[in-house]
Order: structure tokens, then sequence, then C-alpha cells
């Protein structure tokens, strides 16, 4: 009985030993992990604010009537282009029953006045040229006879100013609306048959037409406040547009703004730059664009992939593992300078030549489409 249980006892140590050479053989037979390496090379970095928003006319004004009335005739189309003075629209005018009404009392009122004033004058004048009257009792009655005279006229031309628009004017005299600039036509917003108001001090106006300069731009956007402090007024920067095939424009910076505005939780600052257009763009009021501007650039410094990076989990600080012999790494803490979100420059820690890893493991993957 014992023999039988020692042969057992045997057997299984035989197989146990098999497995355990087996587990080490296939271990130690295991392909070592092969990882990428690059090496830091030279180039230059620049770091770019980008500042969103649009490119509008310099110079735009709306052309509002100084008369209420109806919409006559409109003498051009939006996108016309005109020189200053040039016939925009017509407008005919609508009395206010009232204050037409208005006016004719005051025609009547005055009418009086100066006809009880031309009787004493008239009294006066034969008095005084015969001696009855002192010259300056004359003088007082023909002052009150002018004044008189003159009042009654401007009563008359209130009146013809409410009923028709102009003092010569006939019946169914028009106020024109002319262009105040050279420029283009950017809008119209009304249409023959409108009724539009005066503008003054009152209120806005019904605006008869938009013109604008299109040879002179500016782009207004803005800035987060991270960057709004390396802004300075005069700064060269490239306004693209997305409109026309990301074509670039240079612009110089003539504003930024001293006070800031929240946005979504971000303070941002408004900005300015006039953009040189050249004759041949066609450009339009109120493209969406993009400012770039450069806030700091180096040329030709030591720098590696921003990927390559690691941080230590408890001092936060960057380092990256360089090839030490074959399939071996050692970490190497770096001291970072510029980076454009991509590549990063290297102040110490790396040399040129070393070998760093790419801390992503290569897989099959991989290596197939870099053969590829």
């Amino acid at each position: 009985m014992n023999k039988t249980v020692k042969i057992i006892l045997i057997i299984v140590a035989i197989i146990l030993l098999a497995f355990v050479l087996k587990y080490f053989k296939d271990a130690n037979s295991k392909d070592i992990v092969d990882y990428k390496v690059e090496e830091p090379f030279y180039t230059a970095i620049n770091i770019k604010a980008v500042a969103t928003g649009k490119l509008n006319p310099e110079e735009e004004i709306e052309l509002k009537p100084q008369i209420s009335g109806i919409v006559d005739k409109i003498l051009v189309e939006e996108g016309d282009k005109v020189k200053k003075g040039d016939l925009i629209a017509t407008i005919r005018v609508v009395p206010n029953e009232q204050n037409l009404v208005s006016a004719k009392s005051r025609i009547a009122t005055n009418k009086l006045s100066f006809e009880n004033a031309k009787i004493l004058y008239d009294r006066n004048k034969a008095l005084f040229d015969k001696g009855v009257i002192s010259q300056q009792d004359f003088e007082n009655s023909e002052l009150s006879f002018n004044q008189a005279k003159e009042s009654l006229i401007q009563a008359q031309n209130d009146y013809q100013i409410i009923k028709r628009g102009s003092i010569l004017g006939g019946s169914s005299a028009n106020t024109n609306i002319v262009a105040q600039i050279p420029g283009t036509i950017l809008e119209i917003p009304v249409r023959e048959g409108d009724q539009v108001i005066q503008s003054n001090n009152f209120n806005e106006g019904t605006t008869i037409a938009t013109i604008a300069d299109m040879s002179k731009m500016i782009f207004e956007g803005k800035v987060d406040e991270a960057e709004v402090g390396k802004l300075t007024e005069g700064k060269e920067i490239k306004v693209v547009l997305g409109a026309i095939n990301d074509e670039e424009f240079p612009a110089k910076l003539t504003f930024v703004a001293p006070k800031g505005v929240e946005d979504n939780g971000a303070v941002q600052f408004t900005i300015k730059a006039d953009v040189t257009i050249d004759s041949e763009s066609n450009i339009r009021a109120g493209y969406s664009a993009n400012a770039e501007i450069d806030l700091e650039a180096k040329d030709s410094v030591l720098a590696i992939r921003e990927a390559l990076l690691q941080y230590n989990r408890i001092t936060e600080k960057p380092f990256v593992e360089i090839q030490d012999g074959e399939k071996k790494f050692k970490k190497q803490n770096v001291e970072l300078g510029l980076s454009d979100g991509i590549n990063v420059e290297i102040k110490e820690g790396v040399k040129e030549g070393d070998k760093v890893k790419v801390w992503n493991k290569a897989s099959k993957d991989n290596e197939d489409e870099k053969d590829d």
C-alpha cells in the first residue's frame, strides 16, 4: 500500500515539474516588447492667437427721410455702386390733417396782425410826413409792420412744407433721398408704396437704404483674456476668410478693448483691425473671418512632439523616456519652453541624437501601416 502511494506522489511531482518547466520556457521565449523611438529635431515654433469675428465696412451709413410720407420711387437696387449725390429714392409727402389745420390758422392770425400793422404804419407815415409825430414813433410802427410781414411769410412757408414737403413744390412734390457717400448699396429694406417716418430727436426714422464703402474693410472679433495682454495696437496680423477658399489678407490691429465682456463663462475682449483688400477680390459685408495673431515665435529650437511627453503623477513635472542600451529606456526629466500644441521646445534634459520613446506600444497593425 505504501509503495503505491509513493509511486502516485512521484508521478504527481513529475507532472508538476513538467508544468513549471514549460511555464518558464514559454516566459523566456516571449518576444521583447518593441517600442518606436523618435529623435529631437530643430524647428521654428510660433504661438498664435485666433480671434473669430466678421468683416465689415469701415464706413457704413443709413439713409433716412427728413419728412414722413410714402415711398414713391426707388431708383437703385441692392449691389449697385453709387456716387455721392446720386438719387436713391423719392418720397411723396402725405400731410397730417391736424398740422395742416393748425398751419392755416397761423396764416389767418398772422394775416390779421399784418393788416393791422400796415394800417398803423400808413397812418404814422402820413403823420410823420406832416411833422405831427416824432421819428422814433414812426420807426417803431415801421418795425412792427416789418415783423408782422415776416411772420406772415413764415406761416405761409410752414403751410407749404406741411402740405407739399417743400416751399416751391407742387401738390405732388417729392422729397429726394440722395447718397451721402460713394459706395455700394448693401440693403434697401423698404419697397415702393411703403410709409416712412422722418428722423428726428424722438425716433430714429425709417431706413430707406444702407450704403457702405466696400474698399475699406475692418475686422471685428474677440480674443480670450489670456491672450489680450500680449496684443498691441499697430501689430500686423492676418485675416482668413473661409467663405472664399480660406483666402488670407494682411491687416493691422487698430483697437483693443479696455474692458472685457463675459461670454459663456469666459471673458472676451473686442479687437478691430484695418484689412487691406485688393480690387480683384469680391468681398461682401458680414463675411465670417478668423484673425491669426503671432504672439511669440522662436526660430531653430530643439524640439520634440508634445505627444512624447509624460507627467509625474505626484510632482506633475514632465519627463520622457530615452533609450539606454538595447530595448532599455530610462526616465529623463525635461525643462520645456514654447509650445504650439504640436511641437514643444526642449530647454534641458534631451539633446540632439537622443532616441525618445514613443510611449504607446507599437502594435502589429502599426507596423503594417508603416510598411504601407
